[in-house]
């Protein structure tokens, strides 16, 4: 599957395309090879690609774990289990396409797949049927959020098992009273977005399809965090304002993206020992983190620019929020463009973010 015009070099990791196919012939086990045309690149890059820049995206992700799926099964030819599970997927693929696309974007399959691949390469014991799992267990009945005409339906997933590190520990099993402030502040949060960030607004809905509550940082602080491996899911704890629940699925669902981006255009070099100032932490970090947090940052930045320009969640924190993340965001893509360690594309990607930072002020 590509895009018209121009095209950004893609593909699945490993696939082979068919001879004199392009850029998007059929590679592995019969999947696609993904590309992205330039437009599109663009605006994600200037975190304005909207659901068909995650459709193009969510393809990808589809492709890559039936590949991770598929190498399961080469790998461990003999776990009749797994064999039975996955026989059901590949029946799932033929007689009901939308379930077998909900079972395989399940946001922690991804991280699960490669860490049995992980220890079977390792000749260690690896949690194979945890495929079935997947086929037979939803994370759980969904909201139905809806305003002005927008409809977001994600799941409150508050009761595991966590396979990835979001950065804090889970709630755990949230209590009747919990769960219904959660839905609560998530109803308040969307309205925000849809009122006065509609464009990011329609990417969450199209992307982020699990909410992970996570405990606050240990000073009672707000926190949230995307996991690399976990395309679709936000985790974050309930901040004391609906608009802040509001910037953390703003921020989050950008790491998400750029995750998912990541996967089929290679943007920055492997990380080596370089590391680099990135203006909102003490540590330094290197290209690729740093990358990832540039990027989100610019959806921060978005979001209080927005906020200032409505005049309705106290004008004043708007417009020293925006003018603090304007200036983060631009400091870091300077230090990206001139670290040495982006690809052409990364290049390409960095200077249009960085376009996209100055364009919301002075």
């Amino acid at each position: 599957m590509t895009g018209t015009g121009e095209a950004v070099a893609a593909g699945v990791p490993g696939a082979r395309a068919k001879q004199g196919s392009g850029a998007a012939g059929s590679g592995a086990a019969g999947l696609p090879r993904h590309g992205l045309d330039r437009a599109t690149f663009r605006a994600i890059a200037a975190a304005r690609g909207g659901p068909e820049a995650v459709r193009l995206l969510r393809a990808g992700q589809l492709s890559k774990r039936a590949l991770l799926l598929l190498a399961l099964r080469r790998t461990a030819p003999q776990d009749e289990g797994y064999r039975e599970a996955y026989r059901a997927v590949c029946e799932l693929q033929r007689a009901d396409r939308a379930r077998w696309e909900e079972v395989l974007l399940r946001p922690e399959l991804d991280a699960w797949a490669a860490d049995c691949l992980r220890a079977l390469s390792l000749d260690q014991e690896a949690p194979l049927d945890g495929l079935g799992e997947f086929l037979r267990v939803g994370a759980g009945p969904a909201l139905d959020l809806e305003c002005e005409g927008l409809r977001w339906a994600p799941v409150i997933d508050h009761l595991g098992p966590r396979r990835v590190d979001y950065g804090r520990p889970s709630t755990g099993p949230l209590s009747a009273a919990e769960l219904s402030r959660w839905e609560e502040q998530l109803a308040t949060a969307w309205e925000i977005l849809v009122r006065r960030h509609r464009r990011h607004a329609e990417a969450v809905a199209a992307c982020v399809a699990v909410v992970v509550p996570l405990r606050p940082a240990p000073g009672g602080e707000a926190f949230s965090a995307a996991a690399r491996r976990a395309y679709g899911a936000v985790a974050a704890s309930r901040p004391a304002e609906p608009v802040l629940l509001a910037l953390a699925l703003v921020h989050e669902f950008l790491h998400v993206q750029l995750g998912a981006l990541l996967d089929l255009v290679p943007l920055h070099l492997p990380n080596g020992p370089a590391v680099y100032h990135a203006p909102w932490r003490p540590d330094r970090r290197p290209a690729g983190a740093l990358l990832q947090g540039t990027y989100a940052h610019l959806g921060v930045a978005s979001f209080w620019a927005a906020e200032a320009a409505a005049g309705v969640s106290e004008p004043a924190r708007a417009e020293r929020e925006f003018t603090c993340w304007r200036a983060h965001t631009l400091t870091a893509a300077r230090t990206l463009l001139e670290c040495g360690e982006l690809t052409p594309s990364g290049r390409e990607f960095t200077e249009e973010l960085a376009r996209s930072v100055r364009e919301l002020g002075p």
